[in-house]
């Protein structure tokens, strides 16, 4: 004991070591931000969605698949839908092709019509597509079907059916196949076909067997990503099918929770169905892709594409690419444009000429729900395409650059939005504020956190592409001279992240500008955009003061393209 006791003397007397706390660096804070706002976006909607739709107050039910799948008319929604996106896909695939095809391999003419062609319908919003189609060929209004009543009689074109739902979204879609496509075109070794034909096959027997063959990865993958746009498509469901009863998934939601009382187990139960479909959808493309490597022709190997002559087949191709861009591009802005000018819709005559006036502009003026849809729309446009591409910069970083564990989560949570559609999107989110006790739902916020969720995907996919096009030698000069990681991202990657951020910035921008399906759900009075204004207009019969809203959506949208192209030139020539 007498051993012990200086031990415990000098213990109790000896000075105490302060502990060093520890503290997060701002590095750890920012990359735990992101990633758990990343998470939080794409998985608690969806849990959410599930719970609303599995549970109520007594447990666990299924009364909302009961109710939504023991319909007597489901058979016919769900054959509505797969014949909706399957007709679609296959027409986009037809006309996409077909116009690339003729573009890359070919020596058609009016070659610079393929641009507008492609880019113009991508600009203008869905449901002004559709509803220049319906001012087109409407059995009662339609303008085609004034042309034709003197040889067909009247009503000989009738967009209000399936085939017609078809037929406008297979054209709204395929500018993006066409896009698609002449990247596929414009890598295969054209030989093969030069080979083909110096032994004596025609030419179709060349595309048939030899250029189909070679470019079927990237034509599987286009019908099914086309397949699941048609599935999610809300504008011409809505807009055509509902017209004669024509239901699909997208339609049937909206109408089961505008009805009252709104069933939200059974359109819960509804949406987790088209959301199987789109995943399935997704996940074939992707396997497709995947074994596309087996039909590659692209080697070490120079070659330079040489057009097919066409003979005397090229006036007819340039006929019929005339054709197709009037039809197309002209037709729906033309008569966009004639109808906004007119007191009441009528068939172009002598009286209707003399009777144009701006005077649905200068309504539009006075409406203060266009100018709060205006702002409303600039605002959302502008604070998603910046939010997204903001936080999805710096999850490229941790995805790409960083060693941390699971790093490959963050860009799969990323990329869960992809499957989801956008009325489905919009239920989900319903389903998340509504019970929360946070003030957020009613708002524009709950529009912009819908928008951002929405297009984070893509927004990640421009951030990692530009990220891996950076050597990581500029990152270690930077840190061994004594720079923090903030000061490196923002000083050194975020310059060389530019180009690429612009770029995902303006595509952002324009989409988010136009969104109509995730918003239909979300919005309330005082919050509207102009793709909800303009669906209000129209379910309201003001087909003249819409159309002049339209075009001046259009016209907005192509101004805001054209500054931001501007910009992104400036910023690539201070790159270069």
């Amino acid at each position: 004991m007498s051993t012990a006791s200086p031990v415990v003397t000098a213990n109790r007397s000896a000075p105490l070591t302060p502990r060093r706390r520890w503290w997060p660096t701002p590095k750890l804070i920012i990359i735990i931000a992101v990633a758990g706002a990343i998470g939080y976006l794409a998985l608690v909607p969806l849990y959410y969605l599930l719970w609303g739709t599995f549970f109520d107050a007594s447990g666990f039910t299924l009364g909302g698949f009961a109710t939504a799948y023991g319909d007597s008319r489901i058979g016919s929604l769900i054959g509505n839908s797969l014949w909706f996106a399957a007709g679609s896909a296959v027409l986009s695939l037809v006309v996409g092709t077909s116009l690339a095809y003729l573009n890359v391999r070919t020596d058609v003419p009016f070659k610079a019509l393929f641009f507008a062609a492609s880019i113009i319908p991508l600009i203008i919003p869905g449901i002004l597509y559709t509803i220049s189609w319906i001012f087109l060929a409407s059995p009662d209004i339609g303008l085609i079907n004034k042309a034709l009543e003197p040889v067909f009689g009247p009503a000989a074109v009738d967009v209000f059916t399936i085939w017609g739902m078809i037929w406008v979204e297979g054209l709204h879609l395929s500018p993006i196949v066409f896009l698609l496509m002449v990247a596929a075109f414009r890598s295969m070794d054209p030989s093969l076909e030069e080979s083909a034909l110096m032994c004596g096959a025609s030419r179709l027997q060349v595309f048939r067997k030899i250029t189909v063959p070679l470019t079927r990865p990237a034509i599987v993958a286009a019908v099914l990503v086309m397949a699941v746009r048609s599935l999610e498509s809300f504008e011409v469901p809505a807009l055509l099918g509902l017209q004669n009863g024509i239901y699909v998934f997208t339609s049937r939601i909206y109408f089961v929770l505008r009805s009252y009382p709104p069933d939200l187990a059974a359109a819960g139960a509804l949406a987790l169905g088209l959301l199987v479909l789109a995943v399935l959808g997704v996940a074939i493309s992707n396997l497709v892709g995947r074994a596309g490597k087996s039909f590659q022709t692209v080697t070490g190997k120079g070659f330079r594409p040489r057009p097919m002559e066409l003979g005397r087949w090229r006036p007819v191709m340039g006929a019929a690419i005339v054709c197709y861009f009037l039809l197309t591009v002209v037709a729906p802005l033309v008569v966009l444009l004639y109808t906004s000018l007119l007191k009441f819709y009528q068939a172009p005559s002598m009286a209707a000429l003399r009777s144009m006036s701006l005077d649905n502009y200068v309504e539009l003026l006075g409406l203060s729900q266009a100018a709060t849809a205006l702002r409303n729309s600039l605002f959302l446009g502008v604070a998603t395409a910046t939010l997204v591409m903001a936080v999805m910069a710096i999850a490229a970083w941790i995805t790409v650059r960083s060693r941390i564990p699971g790093r490959q989560l963050i860009d799969q949570f990323a990329f869960v939005p992809l499957v989801i559609p956008g009325l489905v999107l919009g239920l989900a989110l319903s389903f998340v504020y509504l019970r929360s006790p946070i003030p957020i739902y009613g708002t524009i916020f709950i529009l912009l956190i819908a928008y951002v969720t929405r297009y984070m995907p893509y927004g990640m996919r421009y951030s990692v592409t530009s990220m891996q096009q950076i050597a990581t030698e500029l990152e270690e000069s930077a840190q061994v001279s004594g720079a923090s990681w903030w000061q490196t991202f923002r000083r050194v990657l975020l310059p060389l992240l530019a180009p690429g951020l612009l770029a995902g910035w303006i595509y952002i921008l324009v989409v988010s500008f136009r969104e109509l399906s995730s918003s239909i759900l979300l919005y309330s009075p005082g919050n509207e955009v102009l793709s909800i204004l303009i669906f209000e207009q129209y379910e309201n019969g003001q087909f003249t003061v819409l159309a002049a809203l339209g075009v001046v959506m259009v016209l907005t949208l192509v101004v805001l393209v054209t500054v931001a192209y501007k910009l992104g030139a400036k910023v690539g020539l201070r790159e270069n």
